[in-house]
């Protein structure tokens, strides 16, 4: 396959439930549309009240933010696919899919990141936090953020591209890059030195995050204000956290280490929940547990039925 611009990839994770495409089509699409409204929601309430322009706030947002980047590489595809017979993806759509979805996991690990840093500094290191974290820092860990994610995803796509093919099916029912690259006709050494590189790297942020949490476990115990405030603002973080972590590892190692003639349920599944699970939980887990977003968000909704009547 020498022209890998004119290939049509076929994606093959749906097979098992060709017969009932279809019956996945409403509920998939009722996922993508609430995934959006809590989220804008979210997005709308932080941005619009000036009393939630906090950095623990402003980084949710972010999340927030990212999570609909993520949805909008899988939602729209597989809704698609469950609507037809066939599905097939193009070369440069497998490719575009492949850098939103990466340059969101890699944006979603740094924010984490940065959240859970915001945390230590607030409840380990209080009389220091207003000096450490300000506007101008939380404005450029974003900024940071954003371009080491899309730098990240932009070098592992041109790294994917340069591979001749020597096949079509992917077994999966989007893009990912490690797909493609066992479709290659050649060595793959580079893309997977750069594929252990970031994964040391993202999970070396993990490693801060538990270390992060260790210390303010141990500080959260001494008092009951520390306690309340680890479960309003850090508990929900952790188990934002925690789902992603999971569920990306194992799709991960499934997908370098696994059968690929078994489990199929399974391995979609997993691969969905990175996906699908976090831009729909965090805004919720957010909202419900943050005790200022949510009377913000009830005060707005409010003021609109004011509105209308």
């Amino acid at each position: 396959m020498e022209n890998s611009t004119k290939i049509l990839f076929v994606l093959q994770g749906l097979n098992e439930i060709v017969s009932s495409k279809q019956t996945y089509f409403f509920p998939a699409l009722f996922f993508y549309l609430f995934t959006v409204l809590v989220n804008l929601t979210l997005i709308t309430t932080i941005i619009l009240e000036k009393t939630l322009h906090e950095p623990m706030l402003i980084f949710l947002c972010n999340l927030c933010v990212n999570g609909l980047w993520g949805a909008s590489a899988f939602y729209p595809k597989i809704l698609v696919d469950l609507s037809s017979d066939l599905s097939v993806i193009p070369y440069e759509a497998c490719l575009a899919q492949i850098f939103v979805l990466y340059s969101y996991v890699f944006c979603e690990f740094t924010t984490l990141a940065m959240m859970a840093y915001d945390r230590y500094v607030a409840i380990c290191k209080p009389l220091n936090y207003h000096s450490t974290i300000t506007p101008q820092k939380v404005m450029q860990l974003l900024i940071f953020t954003w371009l080491l994610s899309i730098c990240e995803a932009v070098v592992l796509v041109g790294l994917v591209v340069r591979l001749p093919l020597c096949g079509y099916k992917i077994d999966k029912i989007y893009c990912t890059a490690w797909a493609v690259i066992k479709l290659s006709c050649v060595d793959t050494t580079i893309n997977n030195v750069y594929g252990y590189m970031f994964m040391i790297f993202h999970f070396s942020q993990v490693v801060l995050i538990l270390i992060s949490y260790v210390n303010i476990i141990k500080v959260s115990v001494r008092s009951r204000a520390d306690r309340r405030k680890f479960m309003q603002s850090c508990f929900p973080h952790l188990i934002a956290v925690i789902t992603f972590l999971f569920a990306f590892i194992f799709d991960l190692l499934f997908a370098r280490y696994g059968p690929t003639s078994r489990l199929q349920a399974l391995r979609n599944v997993m691969s969905l929940d990175y996906i699908v699970v976090p831009p729909l939980l965090n805004p919720l887990i957010y909202g419900l547990r943050l005790n200022q977003v949510r009377r913000r968000i009830f005060r707005i909704r409010s003021r609109k039925i004011r509105a209308l009547k």
